[in-house]
């Protein structure tokens, strides 16, 4: 038996039902969705590099030999602050542009968008929420490189939608645009 139940939005396809994305356009290439993901991060990481800068976010003065000095100037309440800063821009950028048409400026320009797997509607405030939550609380606070290794693998393989754990979780799916 599927691991969703047949009210569910992943209760049709392939075990049974009528498939979700029936009606909707084809299911965006791992390709686009990875650049449309460089794209929307440069869009953020650019800016809140040289908000760092101006604000005495990093310190470059030391000589980052020693482990110690590394970790000190990751614990200063400054980092903790502009940690904070990022992941609120990021999850912000990415809720409000997903929810309102289901693209950042990345799957725009890629021609892909997110969709609600049940109807292909565009994903609402606490999908969009739920979503960008998964996506960059992980990867912003605690396991960088982990995290999108995660969430590739799980985009790579996942059959038949090609979710990662954050379209699982908000029932999306990423489509290209006709």
């Amino acid at each position: 038996m599927p691991p969703y139940g047949p009210g569910d939005a992943y209760g049709g396809g392939p075990y049974g039902g009528v498939d979700p994305l029936a009606g909707m356009p084809p299911l965006a290439d791992f390709g686009r969705r990875l650049t449309a993901r460089i794209v929307d991060w440069l869009i953020i990481a650019v800016p809140l590099f040289l908000l760092s800068l101006l604000f005495g976010g990093w310190d470059f003065t030391t000589d980052g030999d020693s482990w110690e000095e590394i970790s000190e100037e990751l614990n200063t309440g400054r980092q903790w602050l502009y940690s904070l800063v990022a992941v609120v821009a990021y999850v912000g950028y990415d809720t409000i542009m997903v929810k309102k048409d289901g693209q950042t400026l990345g799957k725009r320009w890629m021609k892909i968008r997110v969709a609600l797997l049940n109807d292909g509607s565009v994903p609402d405030t606490n999908s969009s929420l739920l979503r960008a939550v998964v996506l960059w609380v992980p990867a912003l606070i605690c396991c960088f490189c982990l995290w999108w290794i995660i969430i590739a693998i799980t985009i790579l393989t996942d059959k038949p939608y090609k979710q990662g754990l954050h379209d699982k979780v908000a029932k999306t799916v990423v489509v290209r645009v006709r």
